[in-house]
């Protein structure tokens, strides 16, 4: 009987290695969610690529399930949503939730003095993973951190034209984040926080007069119909909350060789990610012109007040920290993300970046190897 039970058991693997079969291969599916479009590059690399390369990785035993736009969440409701395993990994923008993370937005003040994506989706990374008081609140709020994002330098897609500061008074700006509205409230502006899912309807209505988003929304977001003029003046750049933000359940279900596949995963998304998301940025504005969208560059007045109001913000966010977001350690959190931003300047600085492989290899020896996968996220 034993022999008999041999046999069939051979001639049904015979069989199945005949028609084109193999042994199946254990599945960890899971929900991943980005409420950017599907083209926006946060979603399209971050998210569509990012799992074929998970799946490519894990020989297929690892399978995210990826939605865009605001089918599951709505941009404000990420966070929650990571919590309560509504989404076992997402990107959530900290700017939204201010008051549950008052460390990452903290150090976001700072995203007015910076201009380089690059240098920032890794820098910001390093931090986010290495910094204790940051872990605790990635902790605290239920999300496991493992990677970032960055967008180009912010602009000014507006309804009429804003070349100078005579012509920004007055006008209703929607942005993101307390320094640069700040800024724009020194300049003469209203500063409106809306989401950037509301630009469009905002500016149709005429409730904003200017949107202040990276470059690729004058296309991607279709603004072109409804702001005929952008003027070419950075009003910060943007990196708070995670790109791929983590259930803390479902990340410790997960075996520490799979964590390490995301791990590598992330290394390379980010890396692909922002070499098309400033390529992206730039190329808008040229399918912009050929719209009928109309480019400035700042006048020297208008500029002069960016640059001037990056010295005093610089003099401010040791006390923001502080005063704002409660944080005792203030000094000590920023002064140790600028120190991780000037590290990974000189790091970018020595490769190619539009190298993905080489921007890879450094992301994996600067950040991921440092990090044990039996442990990282799970203690």
């Amino acid at each position: 009987m034993k022999k008999l039970t041999l046999m069939i058991a051979g001639a049904c693997a015979a069989i199945s290695a005949a028609l084109g079969g193999a042994p199946a291969t254990a599945q960890t599916e899971f929900i991943a969610n980005s409420f950017y479009s599907a083209e926006h590059p946060h979603s399209k690399y971050g998210y569509i690529e990012w799992a074929e390369m998970v799946k490519e990785l894990s020989g297929g035993s690892l399978v995210p399930e990826v939605y865009t736009g605001t089918v599951l969440l709505a941009p404000r409701a990420n966070l929650q949503g990571i919590r309560d395993n509504v989404v076992q990994v997402a990107h959530h923008a900290a700017v939204y939730t201010p008051s549950e993370l008052p460390v990452a937005n903290a150090v976001q003040e700072l995203g007015f003095n910076y201009s380089d994506a690059l240098v920032a989706i890794f820098a910001v990374t390093d931090f986010s993973v290495h910094n204790a008081t940051q872990l605790q609140e990635w902790k605290d709020k239920g999300v496991v951190y493992l990677g970032s994002y960055a967008t180009p330098p912010y602009i000014l897609f507006c309804r009429e034209p804003i070349r100078n500061l005579a012509e920004i008074k007055g006008k209703r700006i929607r942005t993101a984040g307390s320094t640069v509205s700040l800024w724009v409230e020194e300049v003469g502006g209203i500063p409106v926080n809306v989401p950037s899912s509301e630009m469009y309807t905002g500016l149709e209505r005429g409730t904003l007069d200017c949107a202040s988003n990276a470059g690729n929304d004058l296309i991607d977001r279709s603004l072109w119909e409804v702001a005929k003029y952008t003027t070419i003046l950075p009003t910060g750049m943007y990196w708070s909350g995670p790109q791929w933000g983590y259930n803390p359940g479902f990340w410790a279900s997960l075996k520490p060789a799979d964590r390490r596949i995301l791990m590598e995963a992330t290394a390379r998304a980010m890396a692909r990610m922002n070499i098309n998301y400033i390529k992206r940025a730039d190329s808008a504005l040229e399918e912009g012109k050929s719209k009928g969208n109309t480019i400035y560059q700042p006048e020297a007045d208008l500029m002069a007040s960016v640059e001037s109001y990056r010295e005093k913000a610089l003099g401010l966010v040791y006390k923001t920290a502080e005063e704002k977001y409660g944080l005792t350690n203030g000094k000590e959190v920023i002064d140790d993300f600028r120190a991780v931003y000037a590290k990974w300047e000189k790091l970018i600085a020595s490769v190619d970046r539009n190298d993905e492989d080489a921007l890879t290899a450094l992301a994996l020896s600067e950040i991921y190897d440092t990090l044990d996968p039996a442990t990282y996220g799970v203690q």
